[in-house]
Protein backbone atom coordinates (compact mmCIF):
# COMPACT_ATOMS: atom_id res chain seq x y z
CA UNK A 1 0.00 0.00 0.00
CA UNK A 2 1.18 3.16 -1.11
CA UNK A 3 2.30 5.38 2.17
CA UNK A 4 0.72 9.21 1.84
CA UNK A 5 0.68 11.19 4.46
CA UNK A 6 -2.52 13.72 4.86
CA UNK A 7 -1.41 16.19 2.83
CA UNK A 8 -1.58 14.02 0.03
CA UNK A 9 2.23 13.48 -0.39
CA UNK A 10 3.43 10.25 -1.61
CA UNK A 11 6.36 9.55 1.09
CA UNK A 12 8.34 7.28 -1.89
CA UNK A 13 7.78 9.72 -4.56
CA UNK A 14 8.83 12.37 -2.45
CA UNK A 15 12.26 10.23 -1.35
CA UNK A 16 12.97 9.84 -4.84
CA UNK A 17 12.70 13.50 -5.72
CA UNK A 18 14.84 14.43 -2.97
CA UNK A 19 17.38 12.03 -3.29
CA UNK A 20 20.00 14.54 -3.73
CA UNK A 21 18.96 17.25 -2.13
CA UNK A 22 20.75 16.42 1.80
CA UNK A 23 24.57 15.81 0.12
CA UNK A 24 23.78 18.57 -2.59
CA UNK A 25 25.51 22.52 -2.48
CA UNK A 26 22.02 23.50 -3.51
CA UNK A 27 19.13 22.28 -3.72
CA UNK A 28 17.75 22.17 -7.47
CA UNK A 29 16.06 25.24 -9.06
CA UNK A 30 12.15 24.83 -9.22
CA UNK A 31 10.91 23.99 -12.93
CA UNK A 32 9.09 26.45 -14.92
CA UNK A 33 7.78 23.93 -17.65
CA UNK A 34 4.17 22.95 -17.59
CA UNK A 35 4.82 19.19 -17.34
CA UNK A 36 2.70 17.25 -15.49
CA UNK A 37 5.38 13.98 -15.41
CA UNK A 38 8.09 16.14 -14.07
CA UNK A 39 12.07 14.18 -14.59
CA UNK A 40 13.56 14.62 -11.63
CA UNK A 41 17.62 14.19 -11.56
CA UNK A 42 17.16 10.46 -10.15
CA UNK A 43 14.88 9.94 -13.49
CA UNK A 44 17.28 11.88 -16.11
CA UNK A 45 20.68 9.88 -14.64
CA UNK A 46 22.05 13.15 -13.37
CA UNK A 47 25.24 12.71 -10.85
CA UNK A 48 24.53 14.27 -7.55
CA UNK A 49 26.09 17.80 -7.09
CA UNK A 50 28.72 16.80 -3.53
CA UNK A 51 30.10 18.98 -1.24
CA UNK A 52 32.46 16.57 -0.79
CA UNK A 53 33.07 12.38 -1.42
CA UNK A 54 31.50 10.72 1.25
CA UNK A 55 33.51 9.44 4.36
CA UNK A 56 34.03 5.27 3.31
CA UNK A 57 36.71 3.14 2.33
CA UNK A 58 40.46 4.54 1.75
CA UNK A 59 40.94 4.61 -2.07
CA UNK A 60 44.42 4.19 -3.23
CA UNK A 61 44.60 5.26 -7.19
CA UNK A 62 47.29 5.08 -9.84
CA UNK A 63 48.13 7.45 -11.78
CA UNK A 64 48.75 7.06 -15.81
CA UNK A 65 50.05 9.33 -17.47
CA UNK A 66 51.79 12.14 -15.52
CA UNK A 67 51.90 15.43 -17.55
CA UNK A 68 50.04 18.55 -16.61
CA UNK A 69 46.71 17.00 -17.31
CA UNK A 70 47.04 13.48 -15.36
CA UNK A 71 48.99 15.49 -12.49
CA UNK A 72 45.55 17.96 -12.24
CA UNK A 73 43.55 14.89 -12.51
CA UNK A 74 45.20 13.40 -9.38
CA UNK A 75 45.24 16.54 -7.64
CA UNK A 76 41.31 16.59 -8.01
CA UNK A 77 41.52 12.98 -6.92
CA UNK A 78 42.60 13.86 -3.44
CA UNK A 79 40.97 16.84 -2.93
CA UNK A 80 37.62 15.23 -3.48
CA UNK A 81 37.18 13.75 0.03
CA UNK A 82 38.94 12.12 2.56
CA UNK A 83 41.18 9.25 2.67
CA UNK A 84 41.54 9.57 -1.27
CA UNK A 85 45.29 8.92 -2.03
CA UNK A 86 47.58 8.71 -4.76
CA UNK A 87 49.95 5.68 -4.57
CA UNK A 88 51.22 4.74 -7.76
CA UNK A 89 52.69 6.33 -11.23
CA UNK A 90 53.29 5.50 -14.53
CA UNK A 91 54.48 7.47 -17.59
CA UNK A 92 56.35 6.42 -20.87
CA UNK A 93 58.79 8.76 -19.66
CA UNK A 94 61.01 8.48 -16.77
CA UNK A 95 61.47 12.45 -16.24
CA UNK A 96 57.96 13.03 -16.85
CA UNK A 97 57.27 10.21 -13.84
CA UNK A 98 59.62 11.92 -11.96
CA UNK A 99 58.75 15.63 -11.95
CA UNK A 100 55.46 14.33 -10.94
CA UNK A 101 56.65 12.19 -8.05
CA UNK A 102 58.55 15.61 -6.63
CA UNK A 103 55.70 17.64 -7.16
CA UNK A 104 53.49 15.21 -4.99
CA UNK A 105 56.78 14.93 -2.43
CA UNK A 106 56.92 18.89 -1.96
CA UNK A 107 53.64 18.67 -0.74
CA UNK A 108 54.67 15.72 2.11
CA UNK A 109 53.03 12.75 -0.25
CA UNK A 110 55.26 10.77 -0.96
CA UNK A 111 55.20 7.85 -3.47
CA UNK A 112 57.39 4.96 -2.92
CA UNK A 113 60.02 4.13 -5.89
CA UNK A 114 58.78 0.24 -6.02
CA UNK A 115 55.44 1.99 -7.22
CA UNK A 116 56.73 3.90 -10.42
CA UNK A 117 56.88 2.24 -13.48
CA UNK A 118 58.22 4.02 -16.90
CA UNK A 119 58.11 2.68 -20.41
CA UNK A 120 55.33 1.56 -22.64
CA UNK A 121 54.29 -1.25 -20.84
CA UNK A 122 54.67 0.65 -16.76
CA UNK A 123 50.60 0.96 -16.68
CA UNK A 124 50.38 -3.22 -16.64
CA UNK A 125 52.99 -3.20 -13.67
CA UNK A 126 50.79 -0.26 -11.93
CA UNK A 127 47.70 -1.74 -12.60
CA UNK A 128 48.61 -5.23 -11.29
CA UNK A 129 49.44 -3.89 -7.73
CA UNK A 130 46.88 -5.34 -5.80
CA UNK A 131 46.88 -1.63 -3.29
CA UNK A 132 45.43 -0.13 -6.23
CA UNK A 133 41.77 0.26 -6.18
CA UNK A 134 41.27 3.08 -8.65
CA UNK A 135 43.65 4.57 -11.97
CA UNK A 136 43.50 7.48 -13.55
CA UNK A 137 43.78 7.37 -17.24
CA UNK A 138 45.49 10.57 -18.62
CA UNK A 139 47.72 9.80 -21.21
CA UNK A 140 47.74 10.89 -24.95
CA UNK A 141 44.12 9.55 -26.34
CA UNK A 142 45.16 6.89 -28.27
CA UNK A 143 46.56 4.60 -25.41
CA UNK A 144 43.11 4.92 -23.83
CA UNK A 145 41.25 1.97 -24.94
CA UNK A 146 44.39 -0.66 -24.52
CA UNK A 147 44.40 1.24 -20.89
CA UNK A 148 40.80 1.34 -20.08
CA UNK A 149 41.19 -3.09 -21.27
CA UNK A 150 43.78 -3.70 -19.23
CA UNK A 151 42.00 -2.19 -15.45
CA UNK A 152 39.28 -3.51 -16.12
CA UNK A 153 41.20 -6.66 -16.71
CA UNK A 154 42.58 -6.02 -13.45
CA UNK A 155 39.58 -5.33 -11.78
CA UNK A 156 40.04 -1.41 -10.98
CA UNK A 157 37.65 1.81 -10.84
CA UNK A 158 38.88 3.83 -13.34
CA UNK A 159 38.76 7.96 -14.22
CA UNK A 160 39.92 8.80 -17.53
CA UNK A 161 40.11 11.65 -19.51
CA UNK A 162 38.47 12.42 -22.25
CA UNK A 163 38.63 12.05 -25.70
CA UNK A 164 38.14 7.80 -24.98
CA UNK A 165 40.14 7.26 -28.46
CA UNK A 166 41.00 8.55 -31.82
CA UNK A 167 39.93 6.06 -34.26
CA UNK A 168 36.17 3.67 -34.42
CA UNK A 169 38.80 0.82 -33.62
CA UNK A 170 39.56 2.53 -30.56
CA UNK A 171 36.01 2.94 -30.07
CA UNK A 172 34.66 -0.02 -30.09
CA UNK A 173 37.19 -1.17 -27.70
CA UNK A 174 36.09 1.23 -25.19
CA UNK A 175 32.42 0.32 -25.26
CA UNK A 176 33.00 -3.57 -25.12
CA UNK A 177 35.48 -2.89 -21.79
CA UNK A 178 32.64 -0.60 -21.41
CA UNK A 179 30.44 -3.44 -20.45
CA UNK A 180 32.45 -5.66 -18.76
CA UNK A 181 32.76 -2.92 -16.49
CA UNK A 182 29.73 -2.86 -15.89
CA UNK A 183 28.95 -7.06 -15.59
CA UNK A 184 31.56 -6.78 -12.17
CA UNK A 185 30.60 -3.61 -11.16
CA UNK A 186 33.38 -1.15 -11.85
CA UNK A 187 32.63 2.21 -11.49
CA UNK A 188 33.88 4.53 -14.44
CA UNK A 189 33.57 8.37 -14.76
CA UNK A 190 34.92 9.97 -17.62
CA UNK A 191 36.20 13.53 -17.92
CA UNK A 192 33.42 15.24 -19.87
CA UNK A 193 33.19 17.69 -16.56
CA UNK A 194 30.13 19.78 -18.04
CA UNK A 195 28.15 17.28 -16.55
CA UNK A 196 29.02 17.19 -13.70
CA UNK A 197 28.64 20.84 -13.71
CA UNK A 198 25.96 22.01 -11.51
CA UNK A 199 24.64 25.06 -13.54
CA UNK A 200 25.37 22.71 -16.91
CA UNK A 201 22.98 20.28 -14.95
CA UNK A 202 20.26 22.36 -13.58
CA UNK A 203 19.75 23.91 -17.31
CA UNK A 204 19.51 20.45 -18.28
CA UNK A 205 16.65 19.39 -16.16
CA UNK A 206 14.95 22.10 -17.39
CA UNK A 207 15.21 21.93 -21.13
CA UNK A 208 14.36 17.47 -20.54
CA UNK A 209 11.31 18.74 -19.11
CA UNK A 210 9.98 21.11 -21.76
CA UNK A 211 11.33 24.54 -20.56
CA UNK A 212 12.21 25.52 -24.94
CA UNK A 213 10.14 23.03 -26.19
CA UNK A 214 10.87 20.73 -28.65
CA UNK A 215 14.60 21.37 -29.89
CA UNK A 216 14.73 22.32 -33.33
CA UNK A 217 18.53 23.39 -33.79
CA UNK A 218 21.64 23.85 -32.44
CA UNK A 219 25.28 25.31 -32.12
CA UNK A 220 28.49 24.38 -30.76
CA UNK A 221 31.72 26.09 -30.90
CA UNK A 222 35.49 25.75 -29.60
CA UNK A 223 38.00 28.77 -30.78
CA UNK A 224 41.33 29.37 -29.40
CA UNK A 225 44.60 30.54 -29.74
CA UNK A 226 46.79 27.72 -30.69
CA UNK A 227 47.30 26.11 -27.08
CA UNK A 228 51.35 23.90 -27.56
CA UNK A 229 53.81 22.47 -29.28
CA UNK A 230 57.58 20.96 -29.44
CA UNK A 231 59.90 21.61 -31.44
CA UNK A 232 62.70 18.05 -32.04
CA UNK A 233 65.17 18.24 -29.49
CA UNK A 234 68.74 16.56 -30.97
CA UNK A 235 68.58 12.94 -29.68
CA UNK A 236 65.02 12.25 -29.98
CA UNK A 237 64.04 8.91 -31.71
CA UNK A 238 60.81 9.75 -34.07
CA UNK A 239 58.50 7.83 -32.00
CA UNK A 240 60.45 10.17 -28.87
CA UNK A 241 58.84 13.38 -30.65
CA UNK A 242 55.77 12.71 -31.61
CA UNK A 243 54.91 11.43 -28.15
CA UNK A 244 56.56 14.68 -26.39
CA UNK A 245 54.34 17.05 -29.18
CA UNK A 246 51.60 14.31 -28.58
CA UNK A 247 48.82 17.42 -28.95
CA UNK A 248 50.00 18.23 -33.10
CA UNK A 249 49.59 14.34 -34.05
CA UNK A 250 46.08 12.92 -35.21
CA UNK A 251 46.99 9.29 -34.43
CA UNK A 252 47.91 10.44 -31.00
CA UNK A 253 45.34 13.01 -29.96
CA UNK A 254 42.36 13.01 -32.69
CA UNK A 255 43.28 16.63 -33.61
CA UNK A 256 41.64 19.50 -31.36
CA UNK A 257 37.68 18.21 -33.12
CA UNK A 258 38.36 15.43 -30.40
CA UNK A 259 41.23 16.81 -27.89
CA UNK A 260 38.86 20.23 -27.10
CA UNK A 261 35.97 20.46 -29.10
CA UNK A 262 34.32 17.05 -28.10
CA UNK A 263 33.23 18.65 -24.88
CA UNK A 264 30.64 20.93 -27.08
CA UNK A 265 29.84 18.18 -29.39
CA UNK A 266 28.83 15.89 -25.75
CA UNK A 267 27.06 18.43 -24.96
CA UNK A 268 24.52 18.81 -27.62
CA UNK A 269 24.23 15.15 -27.93
CA UNK A 270 23.59 15.25 -24.20
CA UNK A 271 20.66 17.67 -24.45
CA UNK A 272 19.50 16.21 -27.68
CA UNK A 273 19.19 12.56 -26.16
CA UNK A 274 20.92 11.15 -29.39
CA UNK A 275 24.40 11.01 -31.56
CA UNK A 276 23.53 12.58 -34.98
CA UNK A 277 22.70 10.14 -38.49
CA UNK A 278 25.85 12.08 -40.61
CA UNK A 279 28.04 15.16 -41.25
CA UNK A 280 29.19 16.83 -43.16
CA UNK A 281 32.05 19.35 -43.49
CA UNK A 282 35.22 21.16 -44.26
CA UNK A 283 38.39 22.23 -42.50
CA UNK A 284 41.98 23.38 -43.09
CA UNK A 285 45.27 24.10 -41.89
CA UNK A 286 46.89 27.89 -42.31
CA UNK A 287 49.43 28.15 -39.01
CA UNK A 288 50.34 25.00 -37.61
CA UNK A 289 54.26 25.11 -37.31
CA UNK A 290 54.06 20.75 -36.72
CA UNK A 291 51.92 17.90 -37.23
CA UNK A 292 49.58 16.72 -39.42
CA UNK A 293 46.54 18.32 -37.78
CA UNK A 294 44.03 21.26 -39.23
CA UNK A 295 43.63 24.73 -37.59
CA UNK A 296 40.07 24.77 -38.13
CA UNK A 297 37.06 22.63 -38.40
CA UNK A 298 33.35 23.52 -39.63
CA UNK A 299 30.52 21.00 -39.38
CA UNK A 300 27.22 20.66 -40.37
CA UNK A 301 25.29 17.45 -38.34
CA UNK A 302 22.32 16.28 -38.76
CA UNK A 303 20.10 14.81 -36.22
CA UNK A 304 17.06 14.14 -37.94
CA UNK A 305 13.43 14.76 -37.75
CA UNK A 306 14.58 18.18 -39.17
CA UNK A 307 17.02 19.18 -36.69
CA UNK A 308 20.50 20.07 -37.37
CA UNK A 309 23.54 21.59 -35.37
CA UNK A 310 26.55 23.57 -36.85
CA UNK A 311 29.67 22.98 -34.96
CA UNK A 312 33.20 24.86 -35.31
CA UNK A 313 36.78 25.28 -33.46
CA UNK A 314 39.54 26.60 -34.53
CA UNK A 315 42.94 27.15 -32.76
CA UNK A 316 44.75 30.17 -34.28
CA UNK A 317 46.35 32.99 -32.38
CA UNK A 318 44.42 36.57 -32.41
CA UNK A 319 41.25 35.79 -33.92
CA UNK A 320 37.67 36.07 -32.67
CA UNK A 321 37.59 33.59 -29.42
CA UNK A 322 34.77 32.14 -27.68
CA UNK A 323 33.27 28.26 -26.54
CA UNK A 324 30.00 27.05 -26.00
CA UNK A 325 26.80 25.89 -26.87
CA UNK A 326 23.07 26.69 -28.04
CA UNK A 327 20.02 25.04 -28.59
CA UNK A 328 16.80 26.70 -30.05
CA UNK A 329 13.47 25.24 -29.29
CA UNK A 330 9.88 25.83 -30.31
CA UNK A 331 8.96 28.03 -27.23
CA UNK A 332 12.24 29.02 -26.23
CA UNK A 333 15.97 28.91 -26.45
CA UNK A 334 19.12 28.13 -24.27
CA UNK A 335 22.99 28.99 -23.91
CA UNK A 336 22.81 24.94 -21.96
CA UNK A 337 25.26 26.53 -18.98
CA UNK A 338 22.52 29.00 -17.06
CA UNK A 339 20.11 31.01 -19.26
CA UNK A 340 16.97 30.26 -20.71
CA UNK A 341 15.10 33.03 -23.23
CA UNK A 342 11.53 33.09 -24.54
CA UNK A 343 11.53 33.67 -28.14
CA UNK A 344 10.99 37.27 -27.53
CA UNK A 345 14.28 37.09 -25.52
CA UNK A 346 13.20 37.61 -22.57
CA UNK A 347 15.07 35.68 -19.95
CA UNK A 348 12.71 33.06 -18.64
CA UNK A 349 15.00 30.93 -16.23
CA UNK A 350 18.52 31.84 -15.10
CA UNK A 351 20.44 29.86 -12.53
CA UNK A 352 21.48 31.10 -9.22
CA UNK A 353 25.38 30.99 -8.27
CA UNK A 354 26.12 31.12 -4.94
CA UNK A 355 26.65 34.48 -3.24
CA UNK A 356 29.99 36.07 -1.85
CA UNK A 357 30.44 37.36 1.48
CA UNK A 358 29.01 41.00 0.52
CA UNK A 359 25.51 39.04 -0.78
CA UNK A 360 26.28 39.61 -4.32
CA UNK A 361 26.04 36.61 -6.67
CA UNK A 362 29.19 35.53 -8.60
CA UNK A 363 29.88 33.18 -11.50
CA UNK A 364 31.65 30.59 -9.89
CA UNK A 365 30.30 27.35 -8.33
CA UNK A 366 31.65 26.67 -4.77
CA UNK A 367 32.97 23.14 -6.32
CA UNK A 368 35.10 23.15 -9.80
CA UNK A 369 33.59 20.23 -12.19
CA UNK A 370 37.22 19.00 -12.30
CA UNK A 371 36.66 17.83 -8.78
CA UNK A 372 33.01 17.00 -8.63
CA UNK A 373 34.41 14.23 -10.92
CA UNK A 374 36.08 12.91 -8.96
CA UNK A 375 33.80 13.10 -6.19
CA UNK A 376 31.52 11.25 -8.17
CA UNK A 377 33.51 8.16 -8.63
CA UNK A 378 34.11 7.92 -5.12
CA UNK A 379 30.33 8.49 -4.27
CA UNK A 380 29.62 5.67 -6.59
CA UNK A 381 32.29 3.26 -5.06
CA UNK A 382 31.06 4.37 -1.28
CA UNK A 383 27.74 4.39 -1.37
CA UNK A 384 26.99 1.34 -4.57
CA UNK A 385 25.19 4.08 -6.63
CA UNK A 386 26.53 2.68 -10.10
CA UNK A 387 28.36 4.87 -12.52
CA UNK A 388 29.84 4.35 -16.04
CA UNK A 389 29.95 6.86 -18.36
CA UNK A 390 32.22 5.34 -20.51
CA UNK A 391 30.19 4.12 -23.44
CA UNK A 392 28.49 7.82 -23.42
CA UNK A 393 31.63 9.16 -23.76
CA UNK A 394 32.47 7.08 -26.31
CA UNK A 395 29.50 8.00 -28.62
CA UNK A 396 30.68 11.53 -28.14
CA UNK A 397 34.10 10.97 -29.07
CA UNK A 398 32.67 8.77 -32.71
CA UNK A 399 30.65 11.75 -33.43
CA UNK A 400 33.75 13.74 -33.33
CA UNK A 401 35.61 11.38 -35.23
CA UNK A 402 32.83 11.26 -37.84
CA UNK A 403 33.08 14.86 -38.06
CA UNK A 404 36.89 14.87 -38.53
CA UNK A 405 36.58 12.48 -41.16
CA UNK A 406 34.01 14.53 -42.83
CA UNK A 407 36.28 17.35 -42.99
CA UNK A 408 39.03 15.51 -43.84
CA UNK A 409 37.61 13.22 -46.85
CA UNK A 410 35.12 16.43 -47.97
CA UNK A 411 32.36 13.18 -47.89
CA UNK A 412 29.49 13.16 -46.29
CA UNK A 413 29.89 10.79 -43.37
CA UNK A 414 27.34 8.42 -41.54
CA UNK A 415 27.26 7.28 -38.23
CA UNK A 416 26.35 3.69 -39.26
CA UNK A 417 29.57 4.27 -41.38
CA UNK A 418 31.51 5.41 -39.24
CA UNK A 419 30.84 2.82 -36.33
CA UNK A 420 31.67 -0.06 -38.52
CA UNK A 421 35.31 1.63 -39.82
CA UNK A 422 38.27 -0.23 -39.69
CA UNK A 423 40.03 2.86 -39.17
CA UNK A 424 43.35 2.47 -36.75
CA UNK A 425 45.47 5.57 -36.96
CA UNK A 426 49.13 4.97 -35.80
CA UNK A 427 51.87 2.83 -36.33
CA UNK A 428 51.52 -0.83 -35.63
CA UNK A 429 53.67 -1.14 -33.52
CA UNK A 430 54.17 1.79 -30.57
CA UNK A 431 58.28 1.16 -29.57
CA UNK A 432 60.96 4.06 -28.91
CA UNK A 433 62.79 3.70 -32.33
CA UNK A 434 62.24 5.07 -36.29
CA UNK A 435 58.68 5.06 -37.24
CA UNK A 436 58.17 4.34 -40.95
CA UNK A 437 54.68 6.29 -41.86
CA UNK A 438 54.21 9.88 -43.42
CA UNK A 439 51.89 12.16 -41.43
CA UNK A 440 50.22 13.87 -44.21
CA UNK A 441 48.41 16.89 -43.21
CA UNK A 442 44.79 15.73 -44.91
CA UNK A 443 43.49 16.98 -48.38
CA UNK A 444 39.91 16.65 -49.33
CA UNK A 445 38.45 16.05 -52.33
CA UNK A 446 40.80 15.88 -56.09
CA UNK A 447 43.05 17.87 -57.62
CA UNK A 448 41.92 19.90 -60.75
CA UNK A 449 43.65 18.57 -64.19
CA UNK A 450 45.55 21.47 -66.36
Amino acid sequence: MENTNKNGINRRKFLESTAFAGIGILGASALISGCKDVKNAKILGLPPILKAAPKGKKLRAGLVGTGNRGTGAAMNFISAGPDMHIVALADVFEDKMNDCRERFAKMKMEIPAENCFSGFDGYKKLMALADVDVVILATPPQFRPEHFKEAVLQNKHVFMEKPVAVDPVGIRSVIASAKKAQAIGLNVVTGTQRRHQQDYIETYQQVANGAIGRPVSARAFWNQNHVWFRTREEGWDDMTYMIRNWNNFCWLCGDHILDTHVHNIDVINWFLGRQPESAVGYGGRARRLTGDQYDFFSIDFDYGDGVFSHSMCRQIDNCANGTGEFIMGTEGYTNCINTIWNMDGTVKWKFSYPKDENGNETDKLKIPPYVQEHMHLAYAIRTGEYVNQAETTALSTLTAIMARTAAYTGKKITWEEIYKSDMDLGPKEIKFGPVGMQFEVPVPGTAHKA
